[in-house]
């Protein structure tokens, strides 16, 4: 099975709420809104990330075998061009962050959640 280059590449994110999974991507992370905003579901876009934010009508967020309540650390992963600037902005807008921003050899990420406890990560490349 093959995916065109051109297709976009979809998350699923199980929300508790699906309009304010919807507010929260794209008030603050630049999404778009494709579909919905429905009881049981929504998707968003930001370039070629399609998010399905599934809440719990829909068939999207069945429990599936071995599922776990802990959260885990996946997470979708925007890359920002300043992220001391995004970090600001963010949190004038009442957000708060999970931890301190963290350094690496590739760049400076921070992790912020959704309403429902989805992992966002803001990434900053570093200057090559």
């Amino acid at each position: 099975m093959t995916t065109p280059p051109d297709e976009l590449a979809s998350v699923r994110y199980i929300v508790d709420d699906v309009a304010a999974a919807v507010h929260f991507y794209t008030t603050h992370l630049g999404f778009t809104v494709r579909t919905g905003p429905a009881p049981a579901f929504a998707d968003v876009v930001r370039g070629p990330l399609r998010l399905l934010l599934s809440g719990p009508a829909s068939s999207g967020a069945r429990a599936t075998p071995g599922d776990s309540t802990a959260p885990g650390r996946n997470r979708v992963h925007l890359i920002v061009a300043d992220l001391d600037s995004e970090i600001d902005r963010l949190r004038t807008a009442g957000l708060s962050f999970c931890g301190d921003v963290v350094a690496g050899p590739g760049g400076r990420q921070i992790l912020l959640t959704d309403p429902a406890g989805n992992l966002v990560e803001l990434f900053e490349p570093a200057a090559r």
